[in-house]
């Protein structure tokens, strides 16, 4: 099977090209930048140009596939907005897939995202699912609530470097999980048939509140974390503030998404379901507490590893002033 990866070079592409390059597929990416998707290249995939923002570009990229799956998003930091890309780059997308005679197409949404009518992001991804649904072709949306990736620089990188951790008050529970594991369910799903015109969430194990985190990275990191609370007033008026200017309506539109997490709704839901049609082993996918556990100790052992060579090196520099110069005079 010839599997097309869009947004390949994001935090879950990634693994989802790596994934179905190990379990054997002929797998084609398409990038923006030959450059900074080299590391594909180098893993053993194949590069084509191409922008969702430009629909002309995607054809090519489509000849001789058979299935997509489609992980792509808007960046905060792209110059394109959430609509462009994530709405009218998508419809784009499917219209090729369907011209093209593609067989799947997998579609990574998000979870509840139908209960956010008010949120840019939210509603744009409600939308993409009804149109996926309604193009003809043989679809699975995949709905997870966030990446596990996420939390070290939201949470375990300020706490190590002893700098703010910036929490919303009353921020929502959030099921995260692994971008590996969620990488798995996108491949698994090509080879299940009875995963064809379904929606699934794909989340982790349990949803975990802000604290409940902070606490846990405290106890592995054992440095007590600096906490700074943002109101959500504070962010509702940033957001009011972005959306008068267009250069910052991107920001706006991400900035609306603090309304999912002070709704008070915890973004989790059963798994049974998922995890038995789709025929994965629960058990044997990564926790919270293990992902961190496994950081921590990475980073503890690669700073024992520098404190090591610094002594050393004090060491060394110690004999060398003790050692006798063979010119220093004798009586």
């Amino acid at each position: 099977m010839s599997l097309l990866v869009v947004g390949a070079t994001g935090t879950l592409g990634r693994q989802i090209a790596r994934r179905a390059l190990d379990e054997g597929y002929e797998v084609r990416c398409l990038v923006r930048s030959f450059k900074r998707a080299a590391f594909l290249r180098e893993w053993g995939a194949e590069l084509v140009k191409g922008d969702l923002c430009e629909p002309e570009t995607l054809p090519a990229a489509m000849e001789g596939v058979t299935a997509i799956i489609d992980a792509a998003t808007a960046r905060p930091t792209d110059s394109t907005s959430i609509a462009q890309v994530d709405w009218q780059g998508k419809v784009a997308l499917i219209q090729a897939a369907k011209a093209a005679g593609v067989d799947r197409y997998v579609f990574i949404s998000i979870l509840d995202a139908e209960q956010y009518p008010h949120v840019p992001l939210m509603e744009i991804k409600r939308c993409t699912e009804t149109f996926l649904a309604e193009s003809g072709l043989n679809y699975t949306v995949l709905k997870p609530a966030g990446f596990l990736q996420g939390l070290i620089g939201q949470y375990a990188m300020p706490i190590l470097e002893r700098q703010a951790v910036w929490v919303t008050t009353g921020a929502s529970a959030i099921a995260y999980m692994d971008t590996q594991d969620i990488a798995k369910f996108a491949v698994q799903a090509l080879k299940v048939p009875e995963t064809v015109n379904r929606t699934f969430p794909v989340v982790g194990s349990r949803a975990w509140e802000a604290y409940e985190i902070i606490r846990l990275c405290e106890r592995l990191s054992g440095q007590e974390a600096k906490v700074t609370r943002m109101p959500l007033g504070l962010l509702r008026s940033m957001r009011r503030v972005a959306r008068f200017f267009q250069w910052t309506w991107n920001l706006a539109d991400r900035l609306a998404f603090t309304e999912v997490l002070a709704s008070g709704k915890a973004l989790t839901a059963s798994m049974e379901e998922t995890y038995q049609l789709f025929k994965l082993n629960p058990t044997e996918m990564t926790t919270l507490e293990g992902y961190m556990q496994d950081y921590f100790s990475r980073i503890t052992k690669k700073l024992k590893e520098i404190e090591y060579e610094r002594e050393k090196e004090k060491e060394r520099q110690l004999a060398k002033r003790q050692k006798r110069s063979p010119f220093k005079s004798t009586k």
